[in-house]
């Protein structure tokens, strides 16, 4: 490796690990240096972007030798769009590093005494595992380096994809994405050549004008189809032609929906959806049970990995039919409903109103009788005067969000005391913080990471901790 006099620029630099959040690492002069898009084994010529006391941010500016454990990406818009940018592993290293980002977390973070990781769950599917994907109009999409040499009167601007990474008025047109099964690239590109023909106005999001701000597609495991329009604009006569244009193309779609958002940002939560036609949901199935997604409503993303997942919370649970469960952060109740057959009775606790609700239909839904669910702060919720309304538990599911629990929610969780706590996590790092604050009266039993996002960093985890 030689070093330029600059300090800035490195070249001849070896890759020699993946770090936390997915990118690459190296080591130079005993300072470490994390790279976003190489792989381990890669030579590599280095810019740092940004320059901390212990550490070095860097991009690459060229490849000197690939490692040969590279894979060939196999999106066409790799390395533009931003997503599943870890195509360019194999996949059982994928499920190398994911397996090792936990297994630091817990060594680094949690510095507690922990067994022996069980093999992650891979996911038999490694592309087209979504059920659900959300795309967004744009009247200047971005343009990639050969589509710039094109005279402006040929360049057709109106796109229909993602963001481009850190661009919030940038959309990177896409062709195919590898991420859901068909129709959705068929739905999709239809939209966009129907509503190019029709000469619709695509969103401008730095003047926040424009008809057609997004689509959402979500798909069950048992076929359903739900599409969802976002118009910027009230236009009946424009919107029904769509959605009939739509209607009659794809009969397969169950479920056809919009919403009309002229707010300034693309947040639908507060707004009504519309039924165009069909049913206002589809049915999702794990086991023998079934869960009405809405077009709000919060579902795993990944369906056949989710089932392995909340099978992994229960097994840990290791409920006899005679426990009280508390299922904290519920969502819509899909692992309550998952585990209240083997309990006496569950008890589940969310922010989002309209969750709660779903999650008691869901309930009514599988003729599920013994749970009961409450909204709001989780910190103000679970109380010791909540506890002692709703019973002593017996055992506590948590599956907090990526930032992890709040203190004082770990500080009630130790005055109640239950025999057992199963965590589930997206985020090993934050599970890892709260597993040392759990540390005074817990001890970690099992640790079983889980692949939902196959071609990313990201992995959730599964760990069973019992009273010391």
């Amino acid at each position: 490796m030689r070093r330029k006099r600059t300090g800035q620029i490195y070249e001849d630099v070896l890759i020699t690990n993946i770090a936390a959040e997915g990118k690459a690492l190296a080591k130079i002069d005993d300072i470490v240096f994390f790279i976003k898009g190489a792989v381990p084994g890669d030579i590599v010529d280095i810019k740092v972007v940004k320059k901390k006391k212990n550490f070095r941010e860097a991009v690459v500016t060229a490849f000197k030798e690939y490692s040969k454990d590279r894979a060939v990406p196999e999106c066409e818009h790799f390395g533009v769009c931003g997503g599943c940018v870890w195509q360019t592993l194999p996949y059982q290293l994928q499920l190398k590093y994911k397996q090792q980002q936990v297994e630091d977390a817990f060594t680094h973070i949690a510095k507690v005494e922990i067994p022996e990781l069980s093999p992650i769950l891979g996911s038999d599917n490694q592309y087209f595992y979504r059920n659900k994907l959300e795309y967004t109009f744009a009247n200047q999409r971005w343009l990639t380096d050969e589509e710039m040499d094109i005279p402006d009167e040929e360049k057709q601007l109106q796109g229909l994809g993602f963001h481009i990474p850190g661009r919030f008025d940038k959309v990177l047109d896409i062709r195919k994405c590898h991420l859901q099964a068909d129709p959705s690239n068929a739905i999709r590109l239809e939209i966009k050549r129907f509503c190019i023909e029709q000469g619709f106005s695509f969103y401008d999001a730095r003047e926040q004008v424009g008809f057609l701000r997004n689509i959402i597609i979500r798909t069950s495991s048992n076929g359903e189809i739900m599409l969802i329009v976002v118009f910027g604009a009230d236009d009946k006569e424009k919107r029904d032609l769509l959605m009939s244009h739509m209607e009659k193309t794809f009969p397969e779609i169950t479920s056809l929906m919009y919403f009309i958002n002229t707010k300034c940002n693309d947040n639908c939560g507060d707004l009504e959806a519309q039924l165009f036609s069909g049913k206002d949901h589809i049915i999702e199935e794990m086991g023998d049970l079934k869960f009405k997604v809405q077009a709000k409503s919060f579902y795993q993303t990944n369906s056949h990995q989710a089932y392995r997942l909340y099978s992994v919370a229960r097994d840990f649970a290791k409920l006899t039919g005679n426990e009280v469960v508390y299922d904290l952060y519920t969502g819509t109740g899909t692992i309550a409903n998952f585990v209240a057959r083997n309990a006496s009775k569950v008890v589940g606790i969310e922010y989002v109103e309209e969750a709660i609700q779903d999650a008691k239909v869901n309930s009514k839904l599988n003729s599920i009788s013994n749970t009961t669910f409450y909204a709001g702060d989780m910190k103000d919720v679970l109380s010791d005067s909540f506890i002692a309304e709703n019973g002593k538990p017996d055992v506590m599911i948590i599956d907090p969000p990526r930032a992890g629990m709040h203190p004082d929610v770990v500080a009630t969780i130790l005055r109640a005391a239950p025999e057992r706590i199963v965590y589930v996590s997206c985020n090993p790092a934050t599970q890892a913080r709260d597993v040392q604050l759990l540390d005074a009266a817990y001890k970690v039993l099992k640790i079983q990471p889980v692949d939902m996002f196959p071609q990313t960093h990201h992995v959730e985890n599964v760990i069973l901790m019992e009273r010391k």
